[in-house]
């Protein structure tokens, strides 16, 4: 369905109306939620990964997985956690797809350059790719997403003492690796 909406006025709309029209079937109008939520989504990704190339392909796979079934959402105001609870089970999937890298096995090469970062950035990039997955998910979730640890627990499916005890070790563990920076 080609946009109601002349691409000025798409960019320009309100995001309730824009995912209405997505909703709706307009291309256009999930095209102009990909641009708005590419970079999160991206990022994201990346920050469970640690992999330019992986980041962008389970980015592309979000909003792919969204375009397919956002026929479905019945309130735009929704769309939102929606969309990150597709984000969290594209990881997920892809935890279970791949063998589990150990943490003393992931080479700071294959990491490669993201974009230009501080060190601080690139120190917590490295030190993230030492956590295991899950602790992973749970740490980005709460720090990234800013969502609550009842929030992660039902997002990631997790029992809720587990999402509390991953976000408090993943946090005094990423402490105990940046230690030496912090000082520095």
């Amino acid at each position: 369905m080609t946009s109601r909406l002349a691409a000025a006025e798409l960019a320009q709309a309100a995001d309730p109306v824009v995912i209405a029209l997505a909703c709706a079937g307009d291309d256009q109008a999930f095209a102009e939620i990909v641009r708005r939520r590419h970079r999160r989504v991206r990022k994201f990704m990346y920050h469970l990964c640690r992999d330019p190339a992986a980041g962008d392909d389970l980015a592309q796979q979000v909003f792919l997985t969204a375009w397919r079934s956002i026929g479905r959402l019945r309130a735009a105001g929704a769309f939102d956690g929606w969309l990150r609870q597709i984000m969290i089970r594209t990881w997920i999937d892809e935890v279970r797809r791949r063998k589990p890298k150990l943490a003393d096995e992931i080479d700071p090469d294959e990491m490669g350059s993201y974009h230009d970062t501080a060190a601080e950035q690139m120190d917590l990039d490295a030190a993230l790719a030492k956590l295991p997955e899950d602790v992973r998910l749970c740490i980005v979730l709460a720090y990234n997403e800013g969502l609550s640890h009842p929030e992660i627990a039902r997002a990631a499916s997790l029992p809720l003492g587990t999402v509390k005890s991953h976000v408090s070790r993943g946090a005094a563990r990423l402490r105990d690796m940046l230690k030496d920076y912090a000082g520095g």
